[in-house]
């Protein structure tokens, strides 16, 4: 039995990018392997409290910090939601982020995680892929992969709805059916590869 711990941090419970596609990828892991286990966090609706100094120097010792990084430690496969929110990822993930990655615990070249299969679904509501005018401001991507990689060796996936906001911003109107399709197209993607993981994890 596989585990999956999925982790959500849009604000809006309701039309979400990330959260649909999310929802996809569970459903695919569970039609995959429904003996499997979800372990689900929604950082958005129960959001951790800022690193202080005082948990920092406790490390593993601290009771939050040790629950984190032993959730994520029995954990097969992760899933994160991580939409683009002013350039970079919400402020709850990284709040995770900074109580999980405990170095001389879980972190660095012996990361008891490395090798870890993590997905992350990126959404963002316009478009920041290579050769578009904003590629530079794109810090989601860039800095998941440095911080998840660097930090645990893990294999970092990613799953990217775009034009999100095409429905709500008036300038954007026209770039509603490629906002559409690259969700459905996300969707797809999300439940293809929860298959392939799960398949994959219990072979």
């Amino acid at each position: 039995m596989a585990t999956l711990l999925h982790l959500d941090s849009a604000v809006s419970p309701q039309g979400s990018a990330s959260r649909d596609v999310t929802a996809a990828f569970v459903q695919g892991w569970r039609e995959q392997h429904p003996q499997g286990e979800v372990v689900y966090r929604d950082l958005a609706a129960a959001p951790l409290p800022h690193l202080t100094i005082a948990a920092v120097a406790a490390g593993a010792e601290n009771a939050l910090r040790a629950e984190l990084a032993a959730e994520l430690a029995a954990a097969d496969a992760v899933l994160i939601g991580a939409p683009m929110y002013n350039f970079t990822i919400p402020s709850t993930l990284k709040a995770w982020l900074d109580h999980v990655i405990i170095n001389g615990h879980n972190a660095g070249e012996d990361s008891p995680i490395k090798g870890r299969p993590f997905t992350v679904v990126a959404s963002r509501g316009g478009s920041y892929a290579t050769g578009t005018p904003r590629e530079d401001f794109e810090f989601v991507q860039n800095y998941l992969e440095k911080v998840l990689n660097g930090m645990f060796g893990v294999e970092v996936d990613f799953i990217v709805p775009e034009l999100t906001l095409a429905h709500t911003v008036p300038a954007m109107a026209d770039l509603i059916p490629l906002a559409e399709a690259s969700r459905a197209k996300a969707r797809e993607e999300a439940a293809q590869k929860a298959k392939a993981l799960a398949a994959r994890l219990v072979a």
